[in-house]
C-alpha cells in the first residue's frame, strides 16, 4: 500500500509539474488585426532606435506610447535609453501581452502598460509621446499634445500632424518617422526690458506652432524681427539696436513672462561684447 500511495503521489506531482510547463503564451497578435481605430502593425526595431535617439530620450524622461501594442517602444525606451515608460493599449489581450513582454525583458520596474483609451487617459506629465496612428487620429490628439508642457518631444511613425511641420524627418530603411517639440505659446504683445534703451520696447509676435514672426518697437521705431523662432520654451529673435548693430535674443518663456539674454554682434563670437539680461511680460491683446 505505501508503494501504491507513493506512486500515486509521485504521479500527481509530475502531473502538476507538467501543468506548470503547459502555460505557454495564450495570445499571439496577428499583423494587421483591427483594433478600436487602427490595425496593429509593430514599428520596425531600427526605426524605434532612430526615433528615440533623435528625441534624446534618457533616464530623466517619462515616455508614453499611445497605442502600445506589444510594448516594443516602451520596452526599448527603458532597456536601451534608461527611461521610465508606459503605454496605453485599448486591446486588453495586447495590453497583457505587452506587460508580460516587459517582464521578460527585465524592465517591468520601469515599464507599465495600461489597458485604456488614449482619448481618456491622462498623459499630460509625459516628457516624450510616441504614436503610430492614422493622420485623422493624430489630428484629434494634436490639441491635447500642443497643450502639454513646452519642450515635450513627440514622435510618430509614418503619419504626420497636418500643418504642424516636423522639426525632423527620420528615415530608417523603408521606414519613416517624424519628430516635433511642443512650442511655448508666444503669440501676442510683450513689454520688453533690456534691449539697450531705458524705454520699454514692445514685441509683437505672430505664431504658427514653432514658426514665429513679428515686429519690435524700439526707440519709437518699428522694425521687422529677424530669425524669430520658438524651440520648446526657448524664444529666439534678432533685431537691430540703436547703434545699428545686429543683436540676438535668447529667452526662456515661463507662462506670461520670459527671461533671457541679449548678445551681439550676432555671430561674431571672436569680438568682445557684454551679455545683457532681458525680460518680457505679456500685455493684454
Amino acid at each position: 500500500m505505501p508503494n501504491i500511495c507513493t506512486a500515486l503521489l509521485t504521479g500527481a506531482l509530475l502531473l502538476l509539474q507538467g501543468c506548470t510547463h503547459l502555460a505557454p503564451e495564450t495570445y499571439t497578435p496577428k499583423l494587421g488585426q483591427m483594433g478600436k481605430d487602427v490595425m496593429w502593425l509593430p514599428t520596425r526595431d531600427e526605426l524605434v532606435t532612430q526615433l528615440l535617439t533623435a528625441a534624446r530620450v534618457g533616464p530623466a524622461d517619462e515616455l508614453v506610447d499611445l497605442g502600445a501594442g506589444d510594448g516594443k517602444i516602451p520596452i526599448a525606451a527603458a532597456r536601451q535609453f534608461g527611461a521610465r515608460a508606459w503605454g496605453i493599449e485599448y486591446n486588453k489581450d495586447l495590453a497583457a501581452l505587452a506587460q508580460r513582454n516587459a517582464e521578460r525583458a527585465g524592465v517591468a520596474d520601469r515599464v507599465r502598460i495600461v489597458h485604456g483609451d488614449i482619448f481618456k487617459e491622462d498623459f499630460s506629465k509625459a516628457t516624450v509621446v510616441t504614436l503610430y496612428l492614422l493622420e485623422e487620429l493624430n489630428a484629434q490628439l494634436r490639441p491635447t499634445i500642443l497643450a502639454m508642457r513646452p519642450g515635450t518631444r513627440v514622435l510618430s511613425n509614418t503619419f504626420s500632424m497636418g500643418d504642424w511641420e516636423p522639426d525632423q524627418v527620420i528615415r530608417a530603411g523603408t521606414g519613416m518617422g517624424f519628430f516635433w517639440t511642443v512650442p511655448a505659446v508666444v503669440q501676442g504683445q510683450w513689454a520688453v526690458q533690456g534691449l539697450g534703451t531705458a524705454e520699454t520696447a514692445v514685441l509683437r509676435l505672430a505664431q504658427k506652432h514653432q514658426r514665429v514672426g513679428g515686429s519690435l518697437t524700439l526707440g519709437g521705431q518699428v522694425q521687422t524681427l529677424l530669425g524669430a523662432s520658438v524651440d520648446g520654451a526657448d524664444l529666439h529673435f534678432s533685431f537691430v539696436d540703436a547703434q545699428g548693430l545686429l543683436k540676438s535674443v535668447k529667452a526662456q518663456v515661463m507662462g506670461a513672462g520670459f527671461q533671457g539674454e541679449v548678445s551681439g554682434p550676432y555671430g561674431m563670437v571672436d569680438l568682445p561684447h557684454d551679455t545683457v539680461k532681458v525680460s518680457g511680460r505679456r500685455l493684454g491683446d
